[in-house]
């Protein structure tokens, strides 16, 4: 997960990012995926970086903000790390205000 975050979110958002982020909601929501607070972890962080390229940025936030229904789904999961990481996210998503999707 730390090398996914690297090339995906943790420096910055890729157009490889914006493909990967409906992947991503899939794993967070299935409860197989062992490590899926980390998963809704690395969506957070694909929603507060920025990237080079302002489109590439905005789809990328769009693409995480687009699925507030799997996020409220996760914020009620059996698993309390999932739980946890999903109201962080769910917080990130009500309070999300960058320029770049305000300008859109």
């Amino acid at each position: 997960m730390s090398d996914l975050g690297l090339w995906l979110g943790e420096l910055a958002v890729f157009d490889a990012t914006v493909a990967a982020v409906p992947f991503l909601w899939d794993l967070a929501a299935t409860e197989t995926v062992t490590s899926r607070p980390a998963v809704i972890e690395l969506l957070q962080a694909i929603l507060e970086h920025s990237a080079s390229q302002r489109e590439i940025q905005r789809a990328a936030h769009l693409a995480v903000l687009g699925r507030t229904t799997t996020v409220d789904v996760l914020t009620r999961d059996a698993d309390p790390a999932v739980r946890a990481a999903a109201r962080q996210l769910a917080t990130s998503i009500g309070r999300h205000r960058c320029g770049v999707c305000q300008a859109a």
